[in-house]
């Protein structure tokens, strides 16, 4: 399941269908050999060949939260969940996310916290924070982080915004609240498309140095 260097061979995965087509911008790229896990009314997860779990925005977190026990297996095992969703059950190890609208969006702000796994590298914080001038666009709510698990980004009321949690399993748990990550972002060349890009291309790097 670990693999050790940036430059080892083709990742694994297993992406969520959201059933809306959202898993279709994984498949197919350079670094991992994704298939997707359709949800139906018999949905079952088989992880037992693959290095990364990944959760689009958009998923179903009802199916997911009957699938909890094979997640957990996986994780226990090395495996690496990569979760850019506001997952509405508790399947998520440890780390719990919440639903807010305490705030307004015209209030947020995004801070560093720490990055010892890099997680934000080349990745510009205010095109997170805002986008066509608007702030607020990307995250939804906050993550209760599971105790020694690193919070990497959080909001202007110090709330965790990412999350990378490589304590309460045996494998690695990166989070973001809701906020949307990935290669099909390479398309869109504005601040805000590259960030998500290059942070799409970080939390892979997660999978290959455990």
């Amino acid at each position: 399941m670990t693999t050790t260097s940036i430059n080892s061979p083709l990742l694994r995965g297993t992406v969520v269908s959201n059933g809306i087509g959202g898993e279709n911008g994984y498949l197919g790229g350079p670094d991992v050999d994704f298939c997707a896990a359709e949800i139906g009314a018999h949905f079952t997860l088989d992880l037992s060949s693959v290095d990364i779990l990944l959760v689009p925005n958009g998923s179903d977190n009802v199916a997911l939260g009957r699938v909890s026990v094979p997640i957990r297996t996986f994780l226990d095992r090395g495996g690496t969940l990569i979760c850019c969703d506001g997952w509405v059950t508790p399947w998520v190890p440890g780390n719990e996310w919440v639903m807010s609208n305490d705030h307004r969006t015209i209030d947020v702000r995004y801070r560093l916290v720490s990055d010892r796994f890099g997680v934000m590298n080349g990745v510009d914080i205010d095109a997170l924070t805002y986008r066509h001038g608007i702030s607020g666009w990307w995250a939804c709510g906050y993550i209760n982080a599971a105790p020694g698990a690193d919070v990497i980004l959080e909001d202007s009321w110090g709330r965790p915004i990412i999350v990378v949690d490589k304590v309460t399993t045996g494998g690695t748990i990166a989070l973001t609240a809701s906020g949307p990550i990935g290669p099909w972002a390479g398309d869109d060349t504005s601040p805000s498309g590259i960030a998500i890009n290059r942070l799409y291309d970080n939390f892979l790097k997660l999978a290959r140095v455990q």
